[in-house]
């Protein structure tokens, strides 16, 4: 009971801004580009961190011109420190895999093929969490497999009634990533941990650090009697206590008969302070993170800022005021953002007297955006952002792409929304900005 508190606690804890529920927002505060330890979506509207694994994906597609030190920093303390204890006690796919579980049907027992087939995650881990971003620039793992971003991200942003605008933007890889999560959770409730064991990348990782972790199961071979009850107790596919299989879920130590089995460096009233630590811990960022907000200005401006375009001019949003603005936040691995690209530049060849139109791609590029560009014909400004992310900082940019950013011709923000436009769209926001 005590580890499905724990469990409880951490997903709450990941999840604090409860309230990105009911307004269909994700949250976008300074505590969302630390890693959490377990598999939590960034793009979940209530969390508050950022996902080691989709992290981890960005600094490899990211490391041909910079390396993300911190994201492989603290990948390896959380691994030194916990290893797959994360995984038993801290990873909110635990429990929702826990969970499945117990629904009563007949169950699959761990054998000879499950140990074999455990071996999968350690594949795509090399294929989809690293090769792939690496080679291809894209987050192989979180694009096209992971149930937690299709559960949280896509699935708590979808129904937000404030969003249905998303839908438009759904398509095949959606569909697919979805009858992926189903297989997934159908397979949870047959077989224990079924992502776990053999999916999860994330696992796989710190399985590395399972043998020599601080926090852990341990066995004193002074009382061990080899008997292996606690090895078939697990349902696990351990062949050992603390091997990379184990979780380090302590159900064997209820197992064992002579006392054999115990945490290291984990006693009863530490985790008695732990426990109340984590629940003032829990509480505090309850408050925190669902506080209502100061009530915004319906003329607020966005901070001035100027960047070099692609082709070579500057663009300062200083110098515009006057006209119509319109940022737009896309990427070249985005479908939506690439067909709505002639809705704004159609928009912008028809009124570029009293228009500025800049389209800005997020500073990890999966491909060469002028490269990308050189086979279209647009007359719209193009930039990349800067590595500090200047500009998405300023507009309030989204992991969910596209966005789009409409000032008036005061200078104030009428429009700053995720989701694709169509060109009735724009030209209703272009009249309304030019009253």
């Amino acid at each position: 009971m005590r580890r499905k508190i724990i469990q409880l606690y951490s997903a709450l804890l990941y999840n604090a801004h409860v309230k990105g529920f009911i307004t269909g927002e994700i949250y976008r505060g300074s505590t969302k580009f630390a890693c959490v330890p377990g598999l939590n979506c960034y793009s979940c509207p209530a969390a508050v961190g950022a996902c080691p694994l989709g992290a981890l994906q960005n600094a490899f597609i990211a490391s041909n011109h910079r390396i993300s030190y911190y994201v492989i920093g603290i990948i390896l303390l959380y691994g030194i420190v916990l290893g797959r204890s994360i995984c038993g006690w801290l990873c909110p796919m635990g429990l929702v895999q826990e969970i499945f579980y117990k629904i009563p049907t007949h169950k699959i027992s761990k054998s000879k093929f499950t140990r074999k087939l455990s071996h999968l995650k350690y594949f795509i881990l090399a294929i989809l969490a690293i090769f792939v971003p690496l080679l291809y620039g894209l987050p192989g793992f979180c694009k096209y497999i992971c149930p937690a971003g299709t559960l949280e991200g896509a699935g708590g942003l979808l129904v937000n009634p404030a969003n249905d605008k998303l839908f438009a933007m759904l398509g095949i890889l959606f569909t697919s990533k979805f009858a992926i999560m189903i297989f997934i959770g159908l397979a949870c409730v047959f077989c224990y941990r079924a992502f776990c064991r053999f999916i999860c990348p994330l696992g796989a990782i710190y399985a590395l650090f399972n043998r020599f972790n601080i926090i852990g199961v341990k066995v004193d071979e002074n009382f061990c009697t080899h008997c292996g009850k606690c090895i078939n107790s697990c349902k696990m596919d351990v062949k050992f206590i603390g091997d990379c299989e184990c979780i380090n879920c302590g159900e064997c130590i209820k197992a064992c008969n002579y006392k054999a089995i115990s945490f290291k460096f984990v006693s009863p009233k530490k985790f008695r302070a732990v426990k109340i630590f984590a629940l003032i811990l829990l509480c505090a960022a309850m408050i925190f993170y669902n506080l209502p907000e100061p009530v915004k200005n319906d003329s607020q401006r966005l901070e001035n800022f100027e960047i070099t375009c692609i082709d070579g001019t500057n663009f300062n949003l200083a110098d515009n005021f006057g006209k119509v603005i319109i940022i737009n936040l896309w990427a070249t691995y985005c479908a939506p953002c690439i067909k709505e690209l002639p809705f704004f530049d159609s928009l912008y060849r028809a009124n570029n007297k009293d228009l500025a139109v800049i389209a800005v791609h997020s500073s990890l590029t999966t491909e060469d955006p002028a490269e990308f560009l050189a086979k279209y014909d647009f007359s719209i400004k193009f930039a990349v952002d800067t590595e500090e992310n200047l500009i998405w900082e300023i507009v309030k940019g989204s992991a969910t792409l596209p966005q789009t950013i409409v000032i008036n011709r005061r200078g104030e923000i009428i429009y700053n929304q995720v989701g694709s436009v169509t060109a009735e769209m724009l030209a209703a926001l272009y009249d309304k900005a030019s009253k």
